[in-house]
């Protein structure tokens, strides 16, 4: 191998590479995490806690997975992912690996992966399940205030927990003075008491999370999806949106834009794409937001926090450049601004509590277009490649978009 310089990128031994970059690994895993970080729910704020996820293996500039760092360091010690198959699932639990990690807690998400065809069911399960346990946890713990002669402390910290039973901070506190009072009183517990202690995982409010591909979102599974939708429950999905089946090489997919040349859609798709955050908004109680971290990132954190405080279901529909688009993914977050300013991805959100403040639940986010749609779509091989074939019928698909 050819000498190259020390900020080029290049094949090497790995212990030669070790050796030189090991004392600065080791030197930053030792950094204490900050406690002061000001507001949580602020693009500043959010970046000093720390991402439980790493090294996931996804292609270079992949802009799905920043939306997943981005949810794990504002609730990740408490998300619960499932996650259909696609990229996601690759780069989110290949074999031998997760790239999900704990913090200095031990607490960090779970994550499971199910198929195209019933990710939606099997997150909804996850919920319903979570949801049975710890409804009989509470009744289990308000029996025994009334039944059983209880130290203080123990009474204190079941109250505290039933009072804040859905709020995830206060919960989080009754739940750790709960260990703490029941593990005080001894090995020789009564049953209850015993098995509440056992419990004590359900003892924290859980975010239920359902993660996928609009392969999954927009087609394979959108059965599954609609229904999620359709019940109301509190749980939140999370569509990574490549416009296409990026996973097995680029396919077309309902999520495909108008004049997309992809496979199967070599000569142009030719339907307008599928309006997902519309048919979930139709429902009229369902969170939903459409997000581009490159083009607006307080917008982004704001979305994820409104849907995981949501109390019923959440969409976020989350823009994800995708190498299979024929771009340059060092330049991935510019790519997200360039399709905002273009109009060519719309930013919103739709808040269904603002109803009750006379307010309108659909709030635009995207500001005046700046940027000629045209050059947006040149800069994309896959809208490219059909103005190359085809100029007319380019002229006359790409034309829709404007409208």
């Amino acid at each position: 191998m050819e000498s190259c310089p020390d900020d080029a990128l290049y094949m090497a031994p790995f212990k030669e590479v070790a050796e030189k970059h090991s004392p600065h690994w080791d030197y930053a895993i030792q950094l204490p995490e900050r406690d002061e970080i000001g507001e949580k729910y602020s693009v500043k704020g959010s970046q000093f806690l720390k991402p439980l996820f790493e090294f996931s293996g996804a292609c270079a500039g992949c802009g799905e997975t920043p939306y997943l760092k981005l949810a794990t360091q504002l609730f990740g010690d408490r998300m619960v992912i499932a996650n259909a198959s696609g990229c996601s699932s690759v780069w989110g639990g290949t074999s031998t690996t997760i790239p999900f990690t704990t913090n200095k807690e031990g607490h960090g998400p779970a994550w499971g992966r199910s198929l195209f065809e019933d990710n939606a069911e099997y997150g909804f399960g996850m919920m319903l399940a979570t949801r049975q346990r710890r409804q009989k946890l509470l009744q289990d713990m308000t029996t025994l205030l009334v039944d059983v002669k209880l130290p203080d402390d123990v009474k204190s910290a079941f109250r505290d927990w039933i009072e804040n039973y859905e709020n995830p901070d206060k919960c989080q506190t009754a739940a750790i003075e709960i260990e703490t009072a029941l593990k005080r009183m001894g090995p020789d517990l009564d049953p209850r008491l015993s098995s509440i202690l056992e419990q004590r995982e359900m003892l924290r409010t859980q975010s239920h999370w359902m993660v996928g591909g609009d392969g999954w979102a927009y087609d394979i599974g959108y059965g599954g999806l609609d229904h999620v939708l359709a019940r109301g429950e509190n749980v939140n999905i999370l569509v990574l949106d490549t416009e296409m089946y990026s996973n097995t090489g680029g396919q077309v997919s309902k999520a495909t834009q108008l004049a997309t040349v992809t496979k199967y859609a070599t000569h142009g798709k030719r339907q307008v794409k599928k309006d997902l955050g519309l048919c979930a908004m139709q429902y009229e109680n369902v969170y939903v937001a459409s997000v581009a971290l490159g083009a607006n990132m307080n917008q982004c954190v704001q979305a994820f926090k409104e849907a995981e405080h949501y109390p019923g279901t959440s969409l976020l529909i989350a823009y994800s450049p995708c190498i299979d688009w024929g771009i340059e993914m060092k330049n991935m977050m510019s790519e997200q601004k360039e399709a905002v300013d273009s109009g060519y991805w719309t930013l919103y959100r739709f808040d269904p509590r603002r109803i009750e403040k006379g307010a309108n639940p659909f709030q635009l986010d995207s500001k005046k277009i700046k940027y000629d749609l045209m050059q947006f779509l040149g800069g994309q091989n896959r809208f490219e490649q059909l103005r190359r074939a085809d100029t007319e019928t380019a002229d006359k698909l790409q034309q829709v978009l404007l409208l």
